[in-house]
């Protein structure tokens, strides 16, 4: 049997890219690597030097990464990071590696697209970042192979997760514990998840026959804790009417609106209960254990890891798809119990 460039990364203890950038003379090596791997090549038998490119099989089994961060958390983001890890985890396993697109590349500003042509990357995955950016919007009406975590734009396939269920879920379980006042905190509307999130909370408390005025939603400044502690200290002066349930977009806001309602007396869940989205690792270790909207972020990162070697492998017409990855509830300390 042939070996293919897999193969021979193996025997080496290389990524296949490292391989394909040494015999295509691209990229920065070492030159102990570069000698010991064209020594092989050349001993194997297995591709004549001339012939050398036959071997990269036309891919650079590189795939690049955006993350244009509009949280200012970075890659420490609780939620993005683990989608991140699922992907490499599982591009990895197929011999590809991962490389942040940025900027500049040297002394040189570049921009996106030329960034992933000059890397010659295979495919691109968009963790997050603004649909408006005219460097994402380049990239993905490109030849390139997309898929994002995050963004839904035309001529993109994204991987992600249902809000509007998530949302339903909170208010089913509000009104399961036979709670009618509701209101809802939402992080800034740059963020598609967000404004999703809140659309979906309008209509179905309409269509619940539940109040909804301008009082029923609070967007936070910003996506942080301290964010969260401002909104809950906002909450806190409705001393006269606060809410019986709190359903909060994010489970870090969740953890800032709890504190600051402690901090004005206001005892979470014996006055007010809530609700989280996410479930990051911390959620179930807070004091409350936060009851909070369960996200699969392994499930998101594997299957955008395989629809995005599918167009790799398989390149068809670009067009707008969307697949949800279901969520549920994880009921902890931060609501009554029934």
């Amino acid at each position: 049997m042939k070996k293919t460039i897999v193969d021979v990364a193996k025997e080496l203890n290389l990524a296949p890219s490292t391989i394909s950038k040494i015999v295509n003379n691209t990229g920065r090596i070492s030159p102990e690597t570069r000698e010991r791997v064209l020594k092989y090549v050349q001993e194997s038998g297995y591709v004549a030097m001339s012939n050398a490119r036959i071997l990269s099989a036309k891919k650079s089994w590189t795939i690049g990464v955006i993350y244009s961060d509009i949280s200012l958390i970075g890659f420490e983001h609780p939620f993005f990071s683990r989608i991140l890890q699922s992907f490499k985890n599982h591009v990895e396993q197929t011999g590809y590696e991962i490389v942040l697109i940025v900027s500049r590349l040297g002394n040189n500003e570049l921009t996106y697209l030329e960034w992933c042509r000059n890397k010659k990357v295979d495919g691109v995955l968009i963790v997050m970042g603004n649909i408006n950016n005219p460097n994402i919007i380049e990239v993905v009406n490109s030849t390139i192979p997309c898929v994002s975590a995050d963004v839904v734009m035309p001529n993109l396939h994204s991987i992600i997760s249902n809000d509007a269920m998530g949302i339903i879920l909170g208010i089913d379980h509000a009104l399961k514990l036979k709670m009618k006042k509701i209101i809802a905190v939402s992080g800034p509307l740059t963020a598609r998840s967000f404004m999703t999130r809140m659309d979906t909370f309008r209509n179905y408390m309409v269509h619940k026959n539940l109040e909804y005025n301008e009082n029923s939603v609070i967007i936070a400044d910003e996506f942080g804790y301290e964010s969260g502690y401002r909104v809950g200290e906002m909450i806190a002066n409705r001393v006269d009417n606060l809410p019986e349930m709190i359903l909060v977009f994010s489970d870090v806001l969740a953890f800032g609106v709890i504190r600051a309602l402690e901090a004005k007396g206001i005892r979470v869940p014996d006055d007010v209960s809530v609700i989280g989205y996410d479930d990051i690792d911390f959620a179930k270790h807070y004091t409350p254990s936060l009851t909070t909207i369960h996200q699969d972020t392994k499930a998101i990162g594997s299957l955008a890891a395989q629809e995005l070697l599918a167009a790799i492998e398989h390149p068809i017409e670009k067009r707008q798809i969307v697949k949800y990855i279901p969520v549920t509830l994880i009921e902890r300390n931060s609501t009554k119990k029934i």
